[in-house]
């Protein structure tokens, strides 16, 4: 008897004409909420709310990443062939490149609004989202990429790239003095790091970006997630020694305990970092199985559905909201398990999690989708105020569309944009 998500002998969705424009028709009508509304004309985009208006219309505060993100979305939309994507693109990266950019420091400062920096900081997270929106900007032959990706490169080898670690530092003052005793290192900032280096190596072909994304790979993964049975730590001191008792009152960047999203957003990374290095390093599929079935058994809310946002160190949960999110990466980790390392789990975990993303994040009456459901699967806003972009939905919606070997731009160019 088949199962009540129908995968009973029945292959991938991922091959089905069905699922495949069925996810493209997901994947149109994110760029048809986003591509319009998000542009803010004086700069930058906006945070927009349920309906698709802005939150902020005149105020709006501009965080690097909402930005960054942006141009990555519309470069791979440039790459689909999608009118006007282009055009969002020159946006963002006019944006990045003359506002957020530092010019008497260097680096890019986090946020702005209308008349300039908000939060002047220099942060690893929005650094490593730059280095994403530069390659993706260049494999569309964007005239501002080659110098943002020269600039971005030289920011993150001379003031963030900490050798004796391999990985990175994760904060400074817009004149670069240690933020906050400069005790601090995180996971999120060197994995999106991660993400950003691949994806510089697929655009550029020079192998000191791979290189140092297999560094970080091993010392968050195979040393910090394997030393707790798998499970990604977040917090770590200046030596990366693991802070299992951090506390920051930011919990949309900075959660304590740890997040069953990340460890799903890692899974997908490391497969596509064991492709790009020619499937030498043998401990990546591995742990990318070992961190998705993690996930999928501690995170996952086997009575209502979706991934609880946070657990403690007893693996109980401790934030029981449900964000889009996890769901999102959790899509985009069971495609790439099932074409690396097929199995019945990972294709019955990729239908469990489509069903309640349809049924529960997308929102069929506005457009876009729910970013924060309670823990009924209602949709909220105790962390996230509206539907702030593109990016995590959108790669859900493609990633299973094109092949798995690297990131969504090179699947596309690898595909010729065939679907």
């Amino acid at each position: 008897m088949a199962s009540a998500n129908g995968s009973s002998g029945l292959g991938n969705w991922t091959t089905r004409a069905y699922h495949r424009n069925w996810l493209l028709a997901q994947a149109n009508g994110l760029f048809d909420f986003f591509q319009h509304r998000s542009v803010n004309p004086k700069g930058g985009f906006y945070d927009l709310d349920d309906q698709g208006k802005p939150l902020d219309a005149e105020g709006q505060v501009r965080s690097i990443h909402i930005a960054a993100r942006a141009v990555h979305c519309f470069a791979a939309g440039t790459l689909l062939g999608r009118p006007g994507a282009s055009d969002v693109v020159d946006h963002g990266m006019d944006y990045l490149w003359n506002h957020h950019r530092d010019r008497n420091n260097g680096g890019y400062f986090w946020s702005l609004d209308n008349n300039g920096p908000v939060d002047s900081n220099k942060q690893g997270y929005g650094h490593a989202f730059v280095l994403l929106a530069a390659s993706s900007a260049k494999t569309i032959g964007h005239p501002l990429a080659d110098g943002m990706l020269a600039d971005i490169t030289e920011v993150l080898n001379a003031r963030f790239w900490e050798a004796r670690h391999g990985a990175i530092a994760e904060e400074f003052t817009a004149d670069w003095q240690p933020l906050d005793g400069g005790n601090y290192r995180g996971q999120n900032s060197n994995m999106h790091l991660t993400e950003a280096l691949m994806a510089a190596f697929e655009a550029t072909g020079d192998r000191e970006y791979l290189t140092k994304a297999e560094s970080i790979a091993d010392l968050v993964i195979r040393r910090a997630a394997g030393s707790v049975g798998w499970r990604v730590a977040e917090h770590f001191g200046a030596d990366w020694s693991l802070d299992k008792n951090y506390y920051h009152p930011n919990e949309m960047f900075r959660p304590a305990g740890t997040t069953p999203g990340h460890s799903l957003e890692w899974a997908r990374l490391i497969l596509q970092l064991w492709v790009l290095g020619g499937k030498k390093l043998d401990w990546l599929p591995d742990a990318a199985k070992g961190l998705f079935s993690q996930s999928m058994a501690l995170g996952w809310d086997n009575d209502k559905g979706g991934f609880f946002y946070t657990l403690d160190w007893d693996d109980k949960p401790a934030k029981r909201n449900k964000l889009w999110w996890p769901a999102c990466e959790a899509a985009a980790a069971a495609h790439f398990l099932n074409e690396h390392l097929p199995s019945d789990f990972h294709e019955e975990s990729y239908r469990k999690v489509w069903n309640v993303i349809e049924r529960c994040f997308i929102d069929h009456q506005n457009g876009g989708w729910h970013e924060e459901l309670t823990e009924d699967l209602v949709p909220s806003h105790s962390l996230f105020p509206g539907k702030g972009d593109i990016y995590h939905a959108l790669q859900a919606c493609l990633i299973p569309l094109f092949p798995a070997t690297g990131s969504i731009t090179k699947g596309i160019i690898e595909a010729g944009g065939k679907l």
